[in-house]
């Protein structure tokens, strides 16, 4: 903890704190070619913390379709692996609204902006804590899948804002450093 910060952390479940949504859905292959939309790829989600701006794919989505499109402070979860330690990697997109979420990975979104700060659950979520939470609830034998219902019990241990946006741009700025 930074010393200026004091207090309890609360524990919530991720359930009280949003709503989970799919990704693309009713999708043929030939969806996927001259498409007019852009979607979040999986290997975006599996790979970044913080999702790529850069790392998406184009998607035919008609007006007359009923899709969920990917607004800031999502996070985004991949639904299936092939290992139980690659189920359920996160991350958290802090770009614009006209963008869709591959049908391999769901979303989720918070209620309420202004007591979380996504980049801090997107940090938290990548930990080794929170990743041994969410391989628990990963479920199968050849190919490992996680259900949203099971991840909204996942609890996740939250400061005060003030300090989770100090957590935020202190891991970011290490982030960078890296890079």
């Amino acid at each position: 903890r930074f010393p200026e910060f004091s207090g309890e952390w609360e524990e919530k479940r991720l359930g009280e704190l949003g709503n989970f949504y799919n990704g693309l859905s009713g999708k043929t292959k030939d969806d996927f070619v001259d498409g007019n939309s852009k979607f979040i790829t999986y290997m975006n989600v599996f790979q970044n913390t913080i999702s790529n701006k850069k790392m998406v794919e184009y998607v035919k989505v008609s007006k007359k379709e009923k899709q969920n499109k990917v607004k800031y402070g999502d996070i985004l979860f991949t639904q299936s692996s092939e290992t139980l330690e690659e189920v359920g990697m996160s991350s958290v997109w802090i770009g614009d609204a006209d963008y869709y979420l591959n049908s391999f990975c769901f979303g989720f979104r918070f209620k309420d902006l202004y007591r979380i700060n996504p980049i801090y659950v997107g940090f938290l979520l990548r930990s080794n804590k929170m990743r041994k939470r969410i391989i628990l609830e990963g479920q199968g034998s050849t190919r490992y899948n996680l259900a949203s219902s099971r991840l909204a019990n996942v609890k996740l241990d939250l400061p005060s804002l003030p300090e989770q946006q100090k957590i935020a741009d202190f891991l970011s700025s290490i982030d960078s450093q890296i890079e």
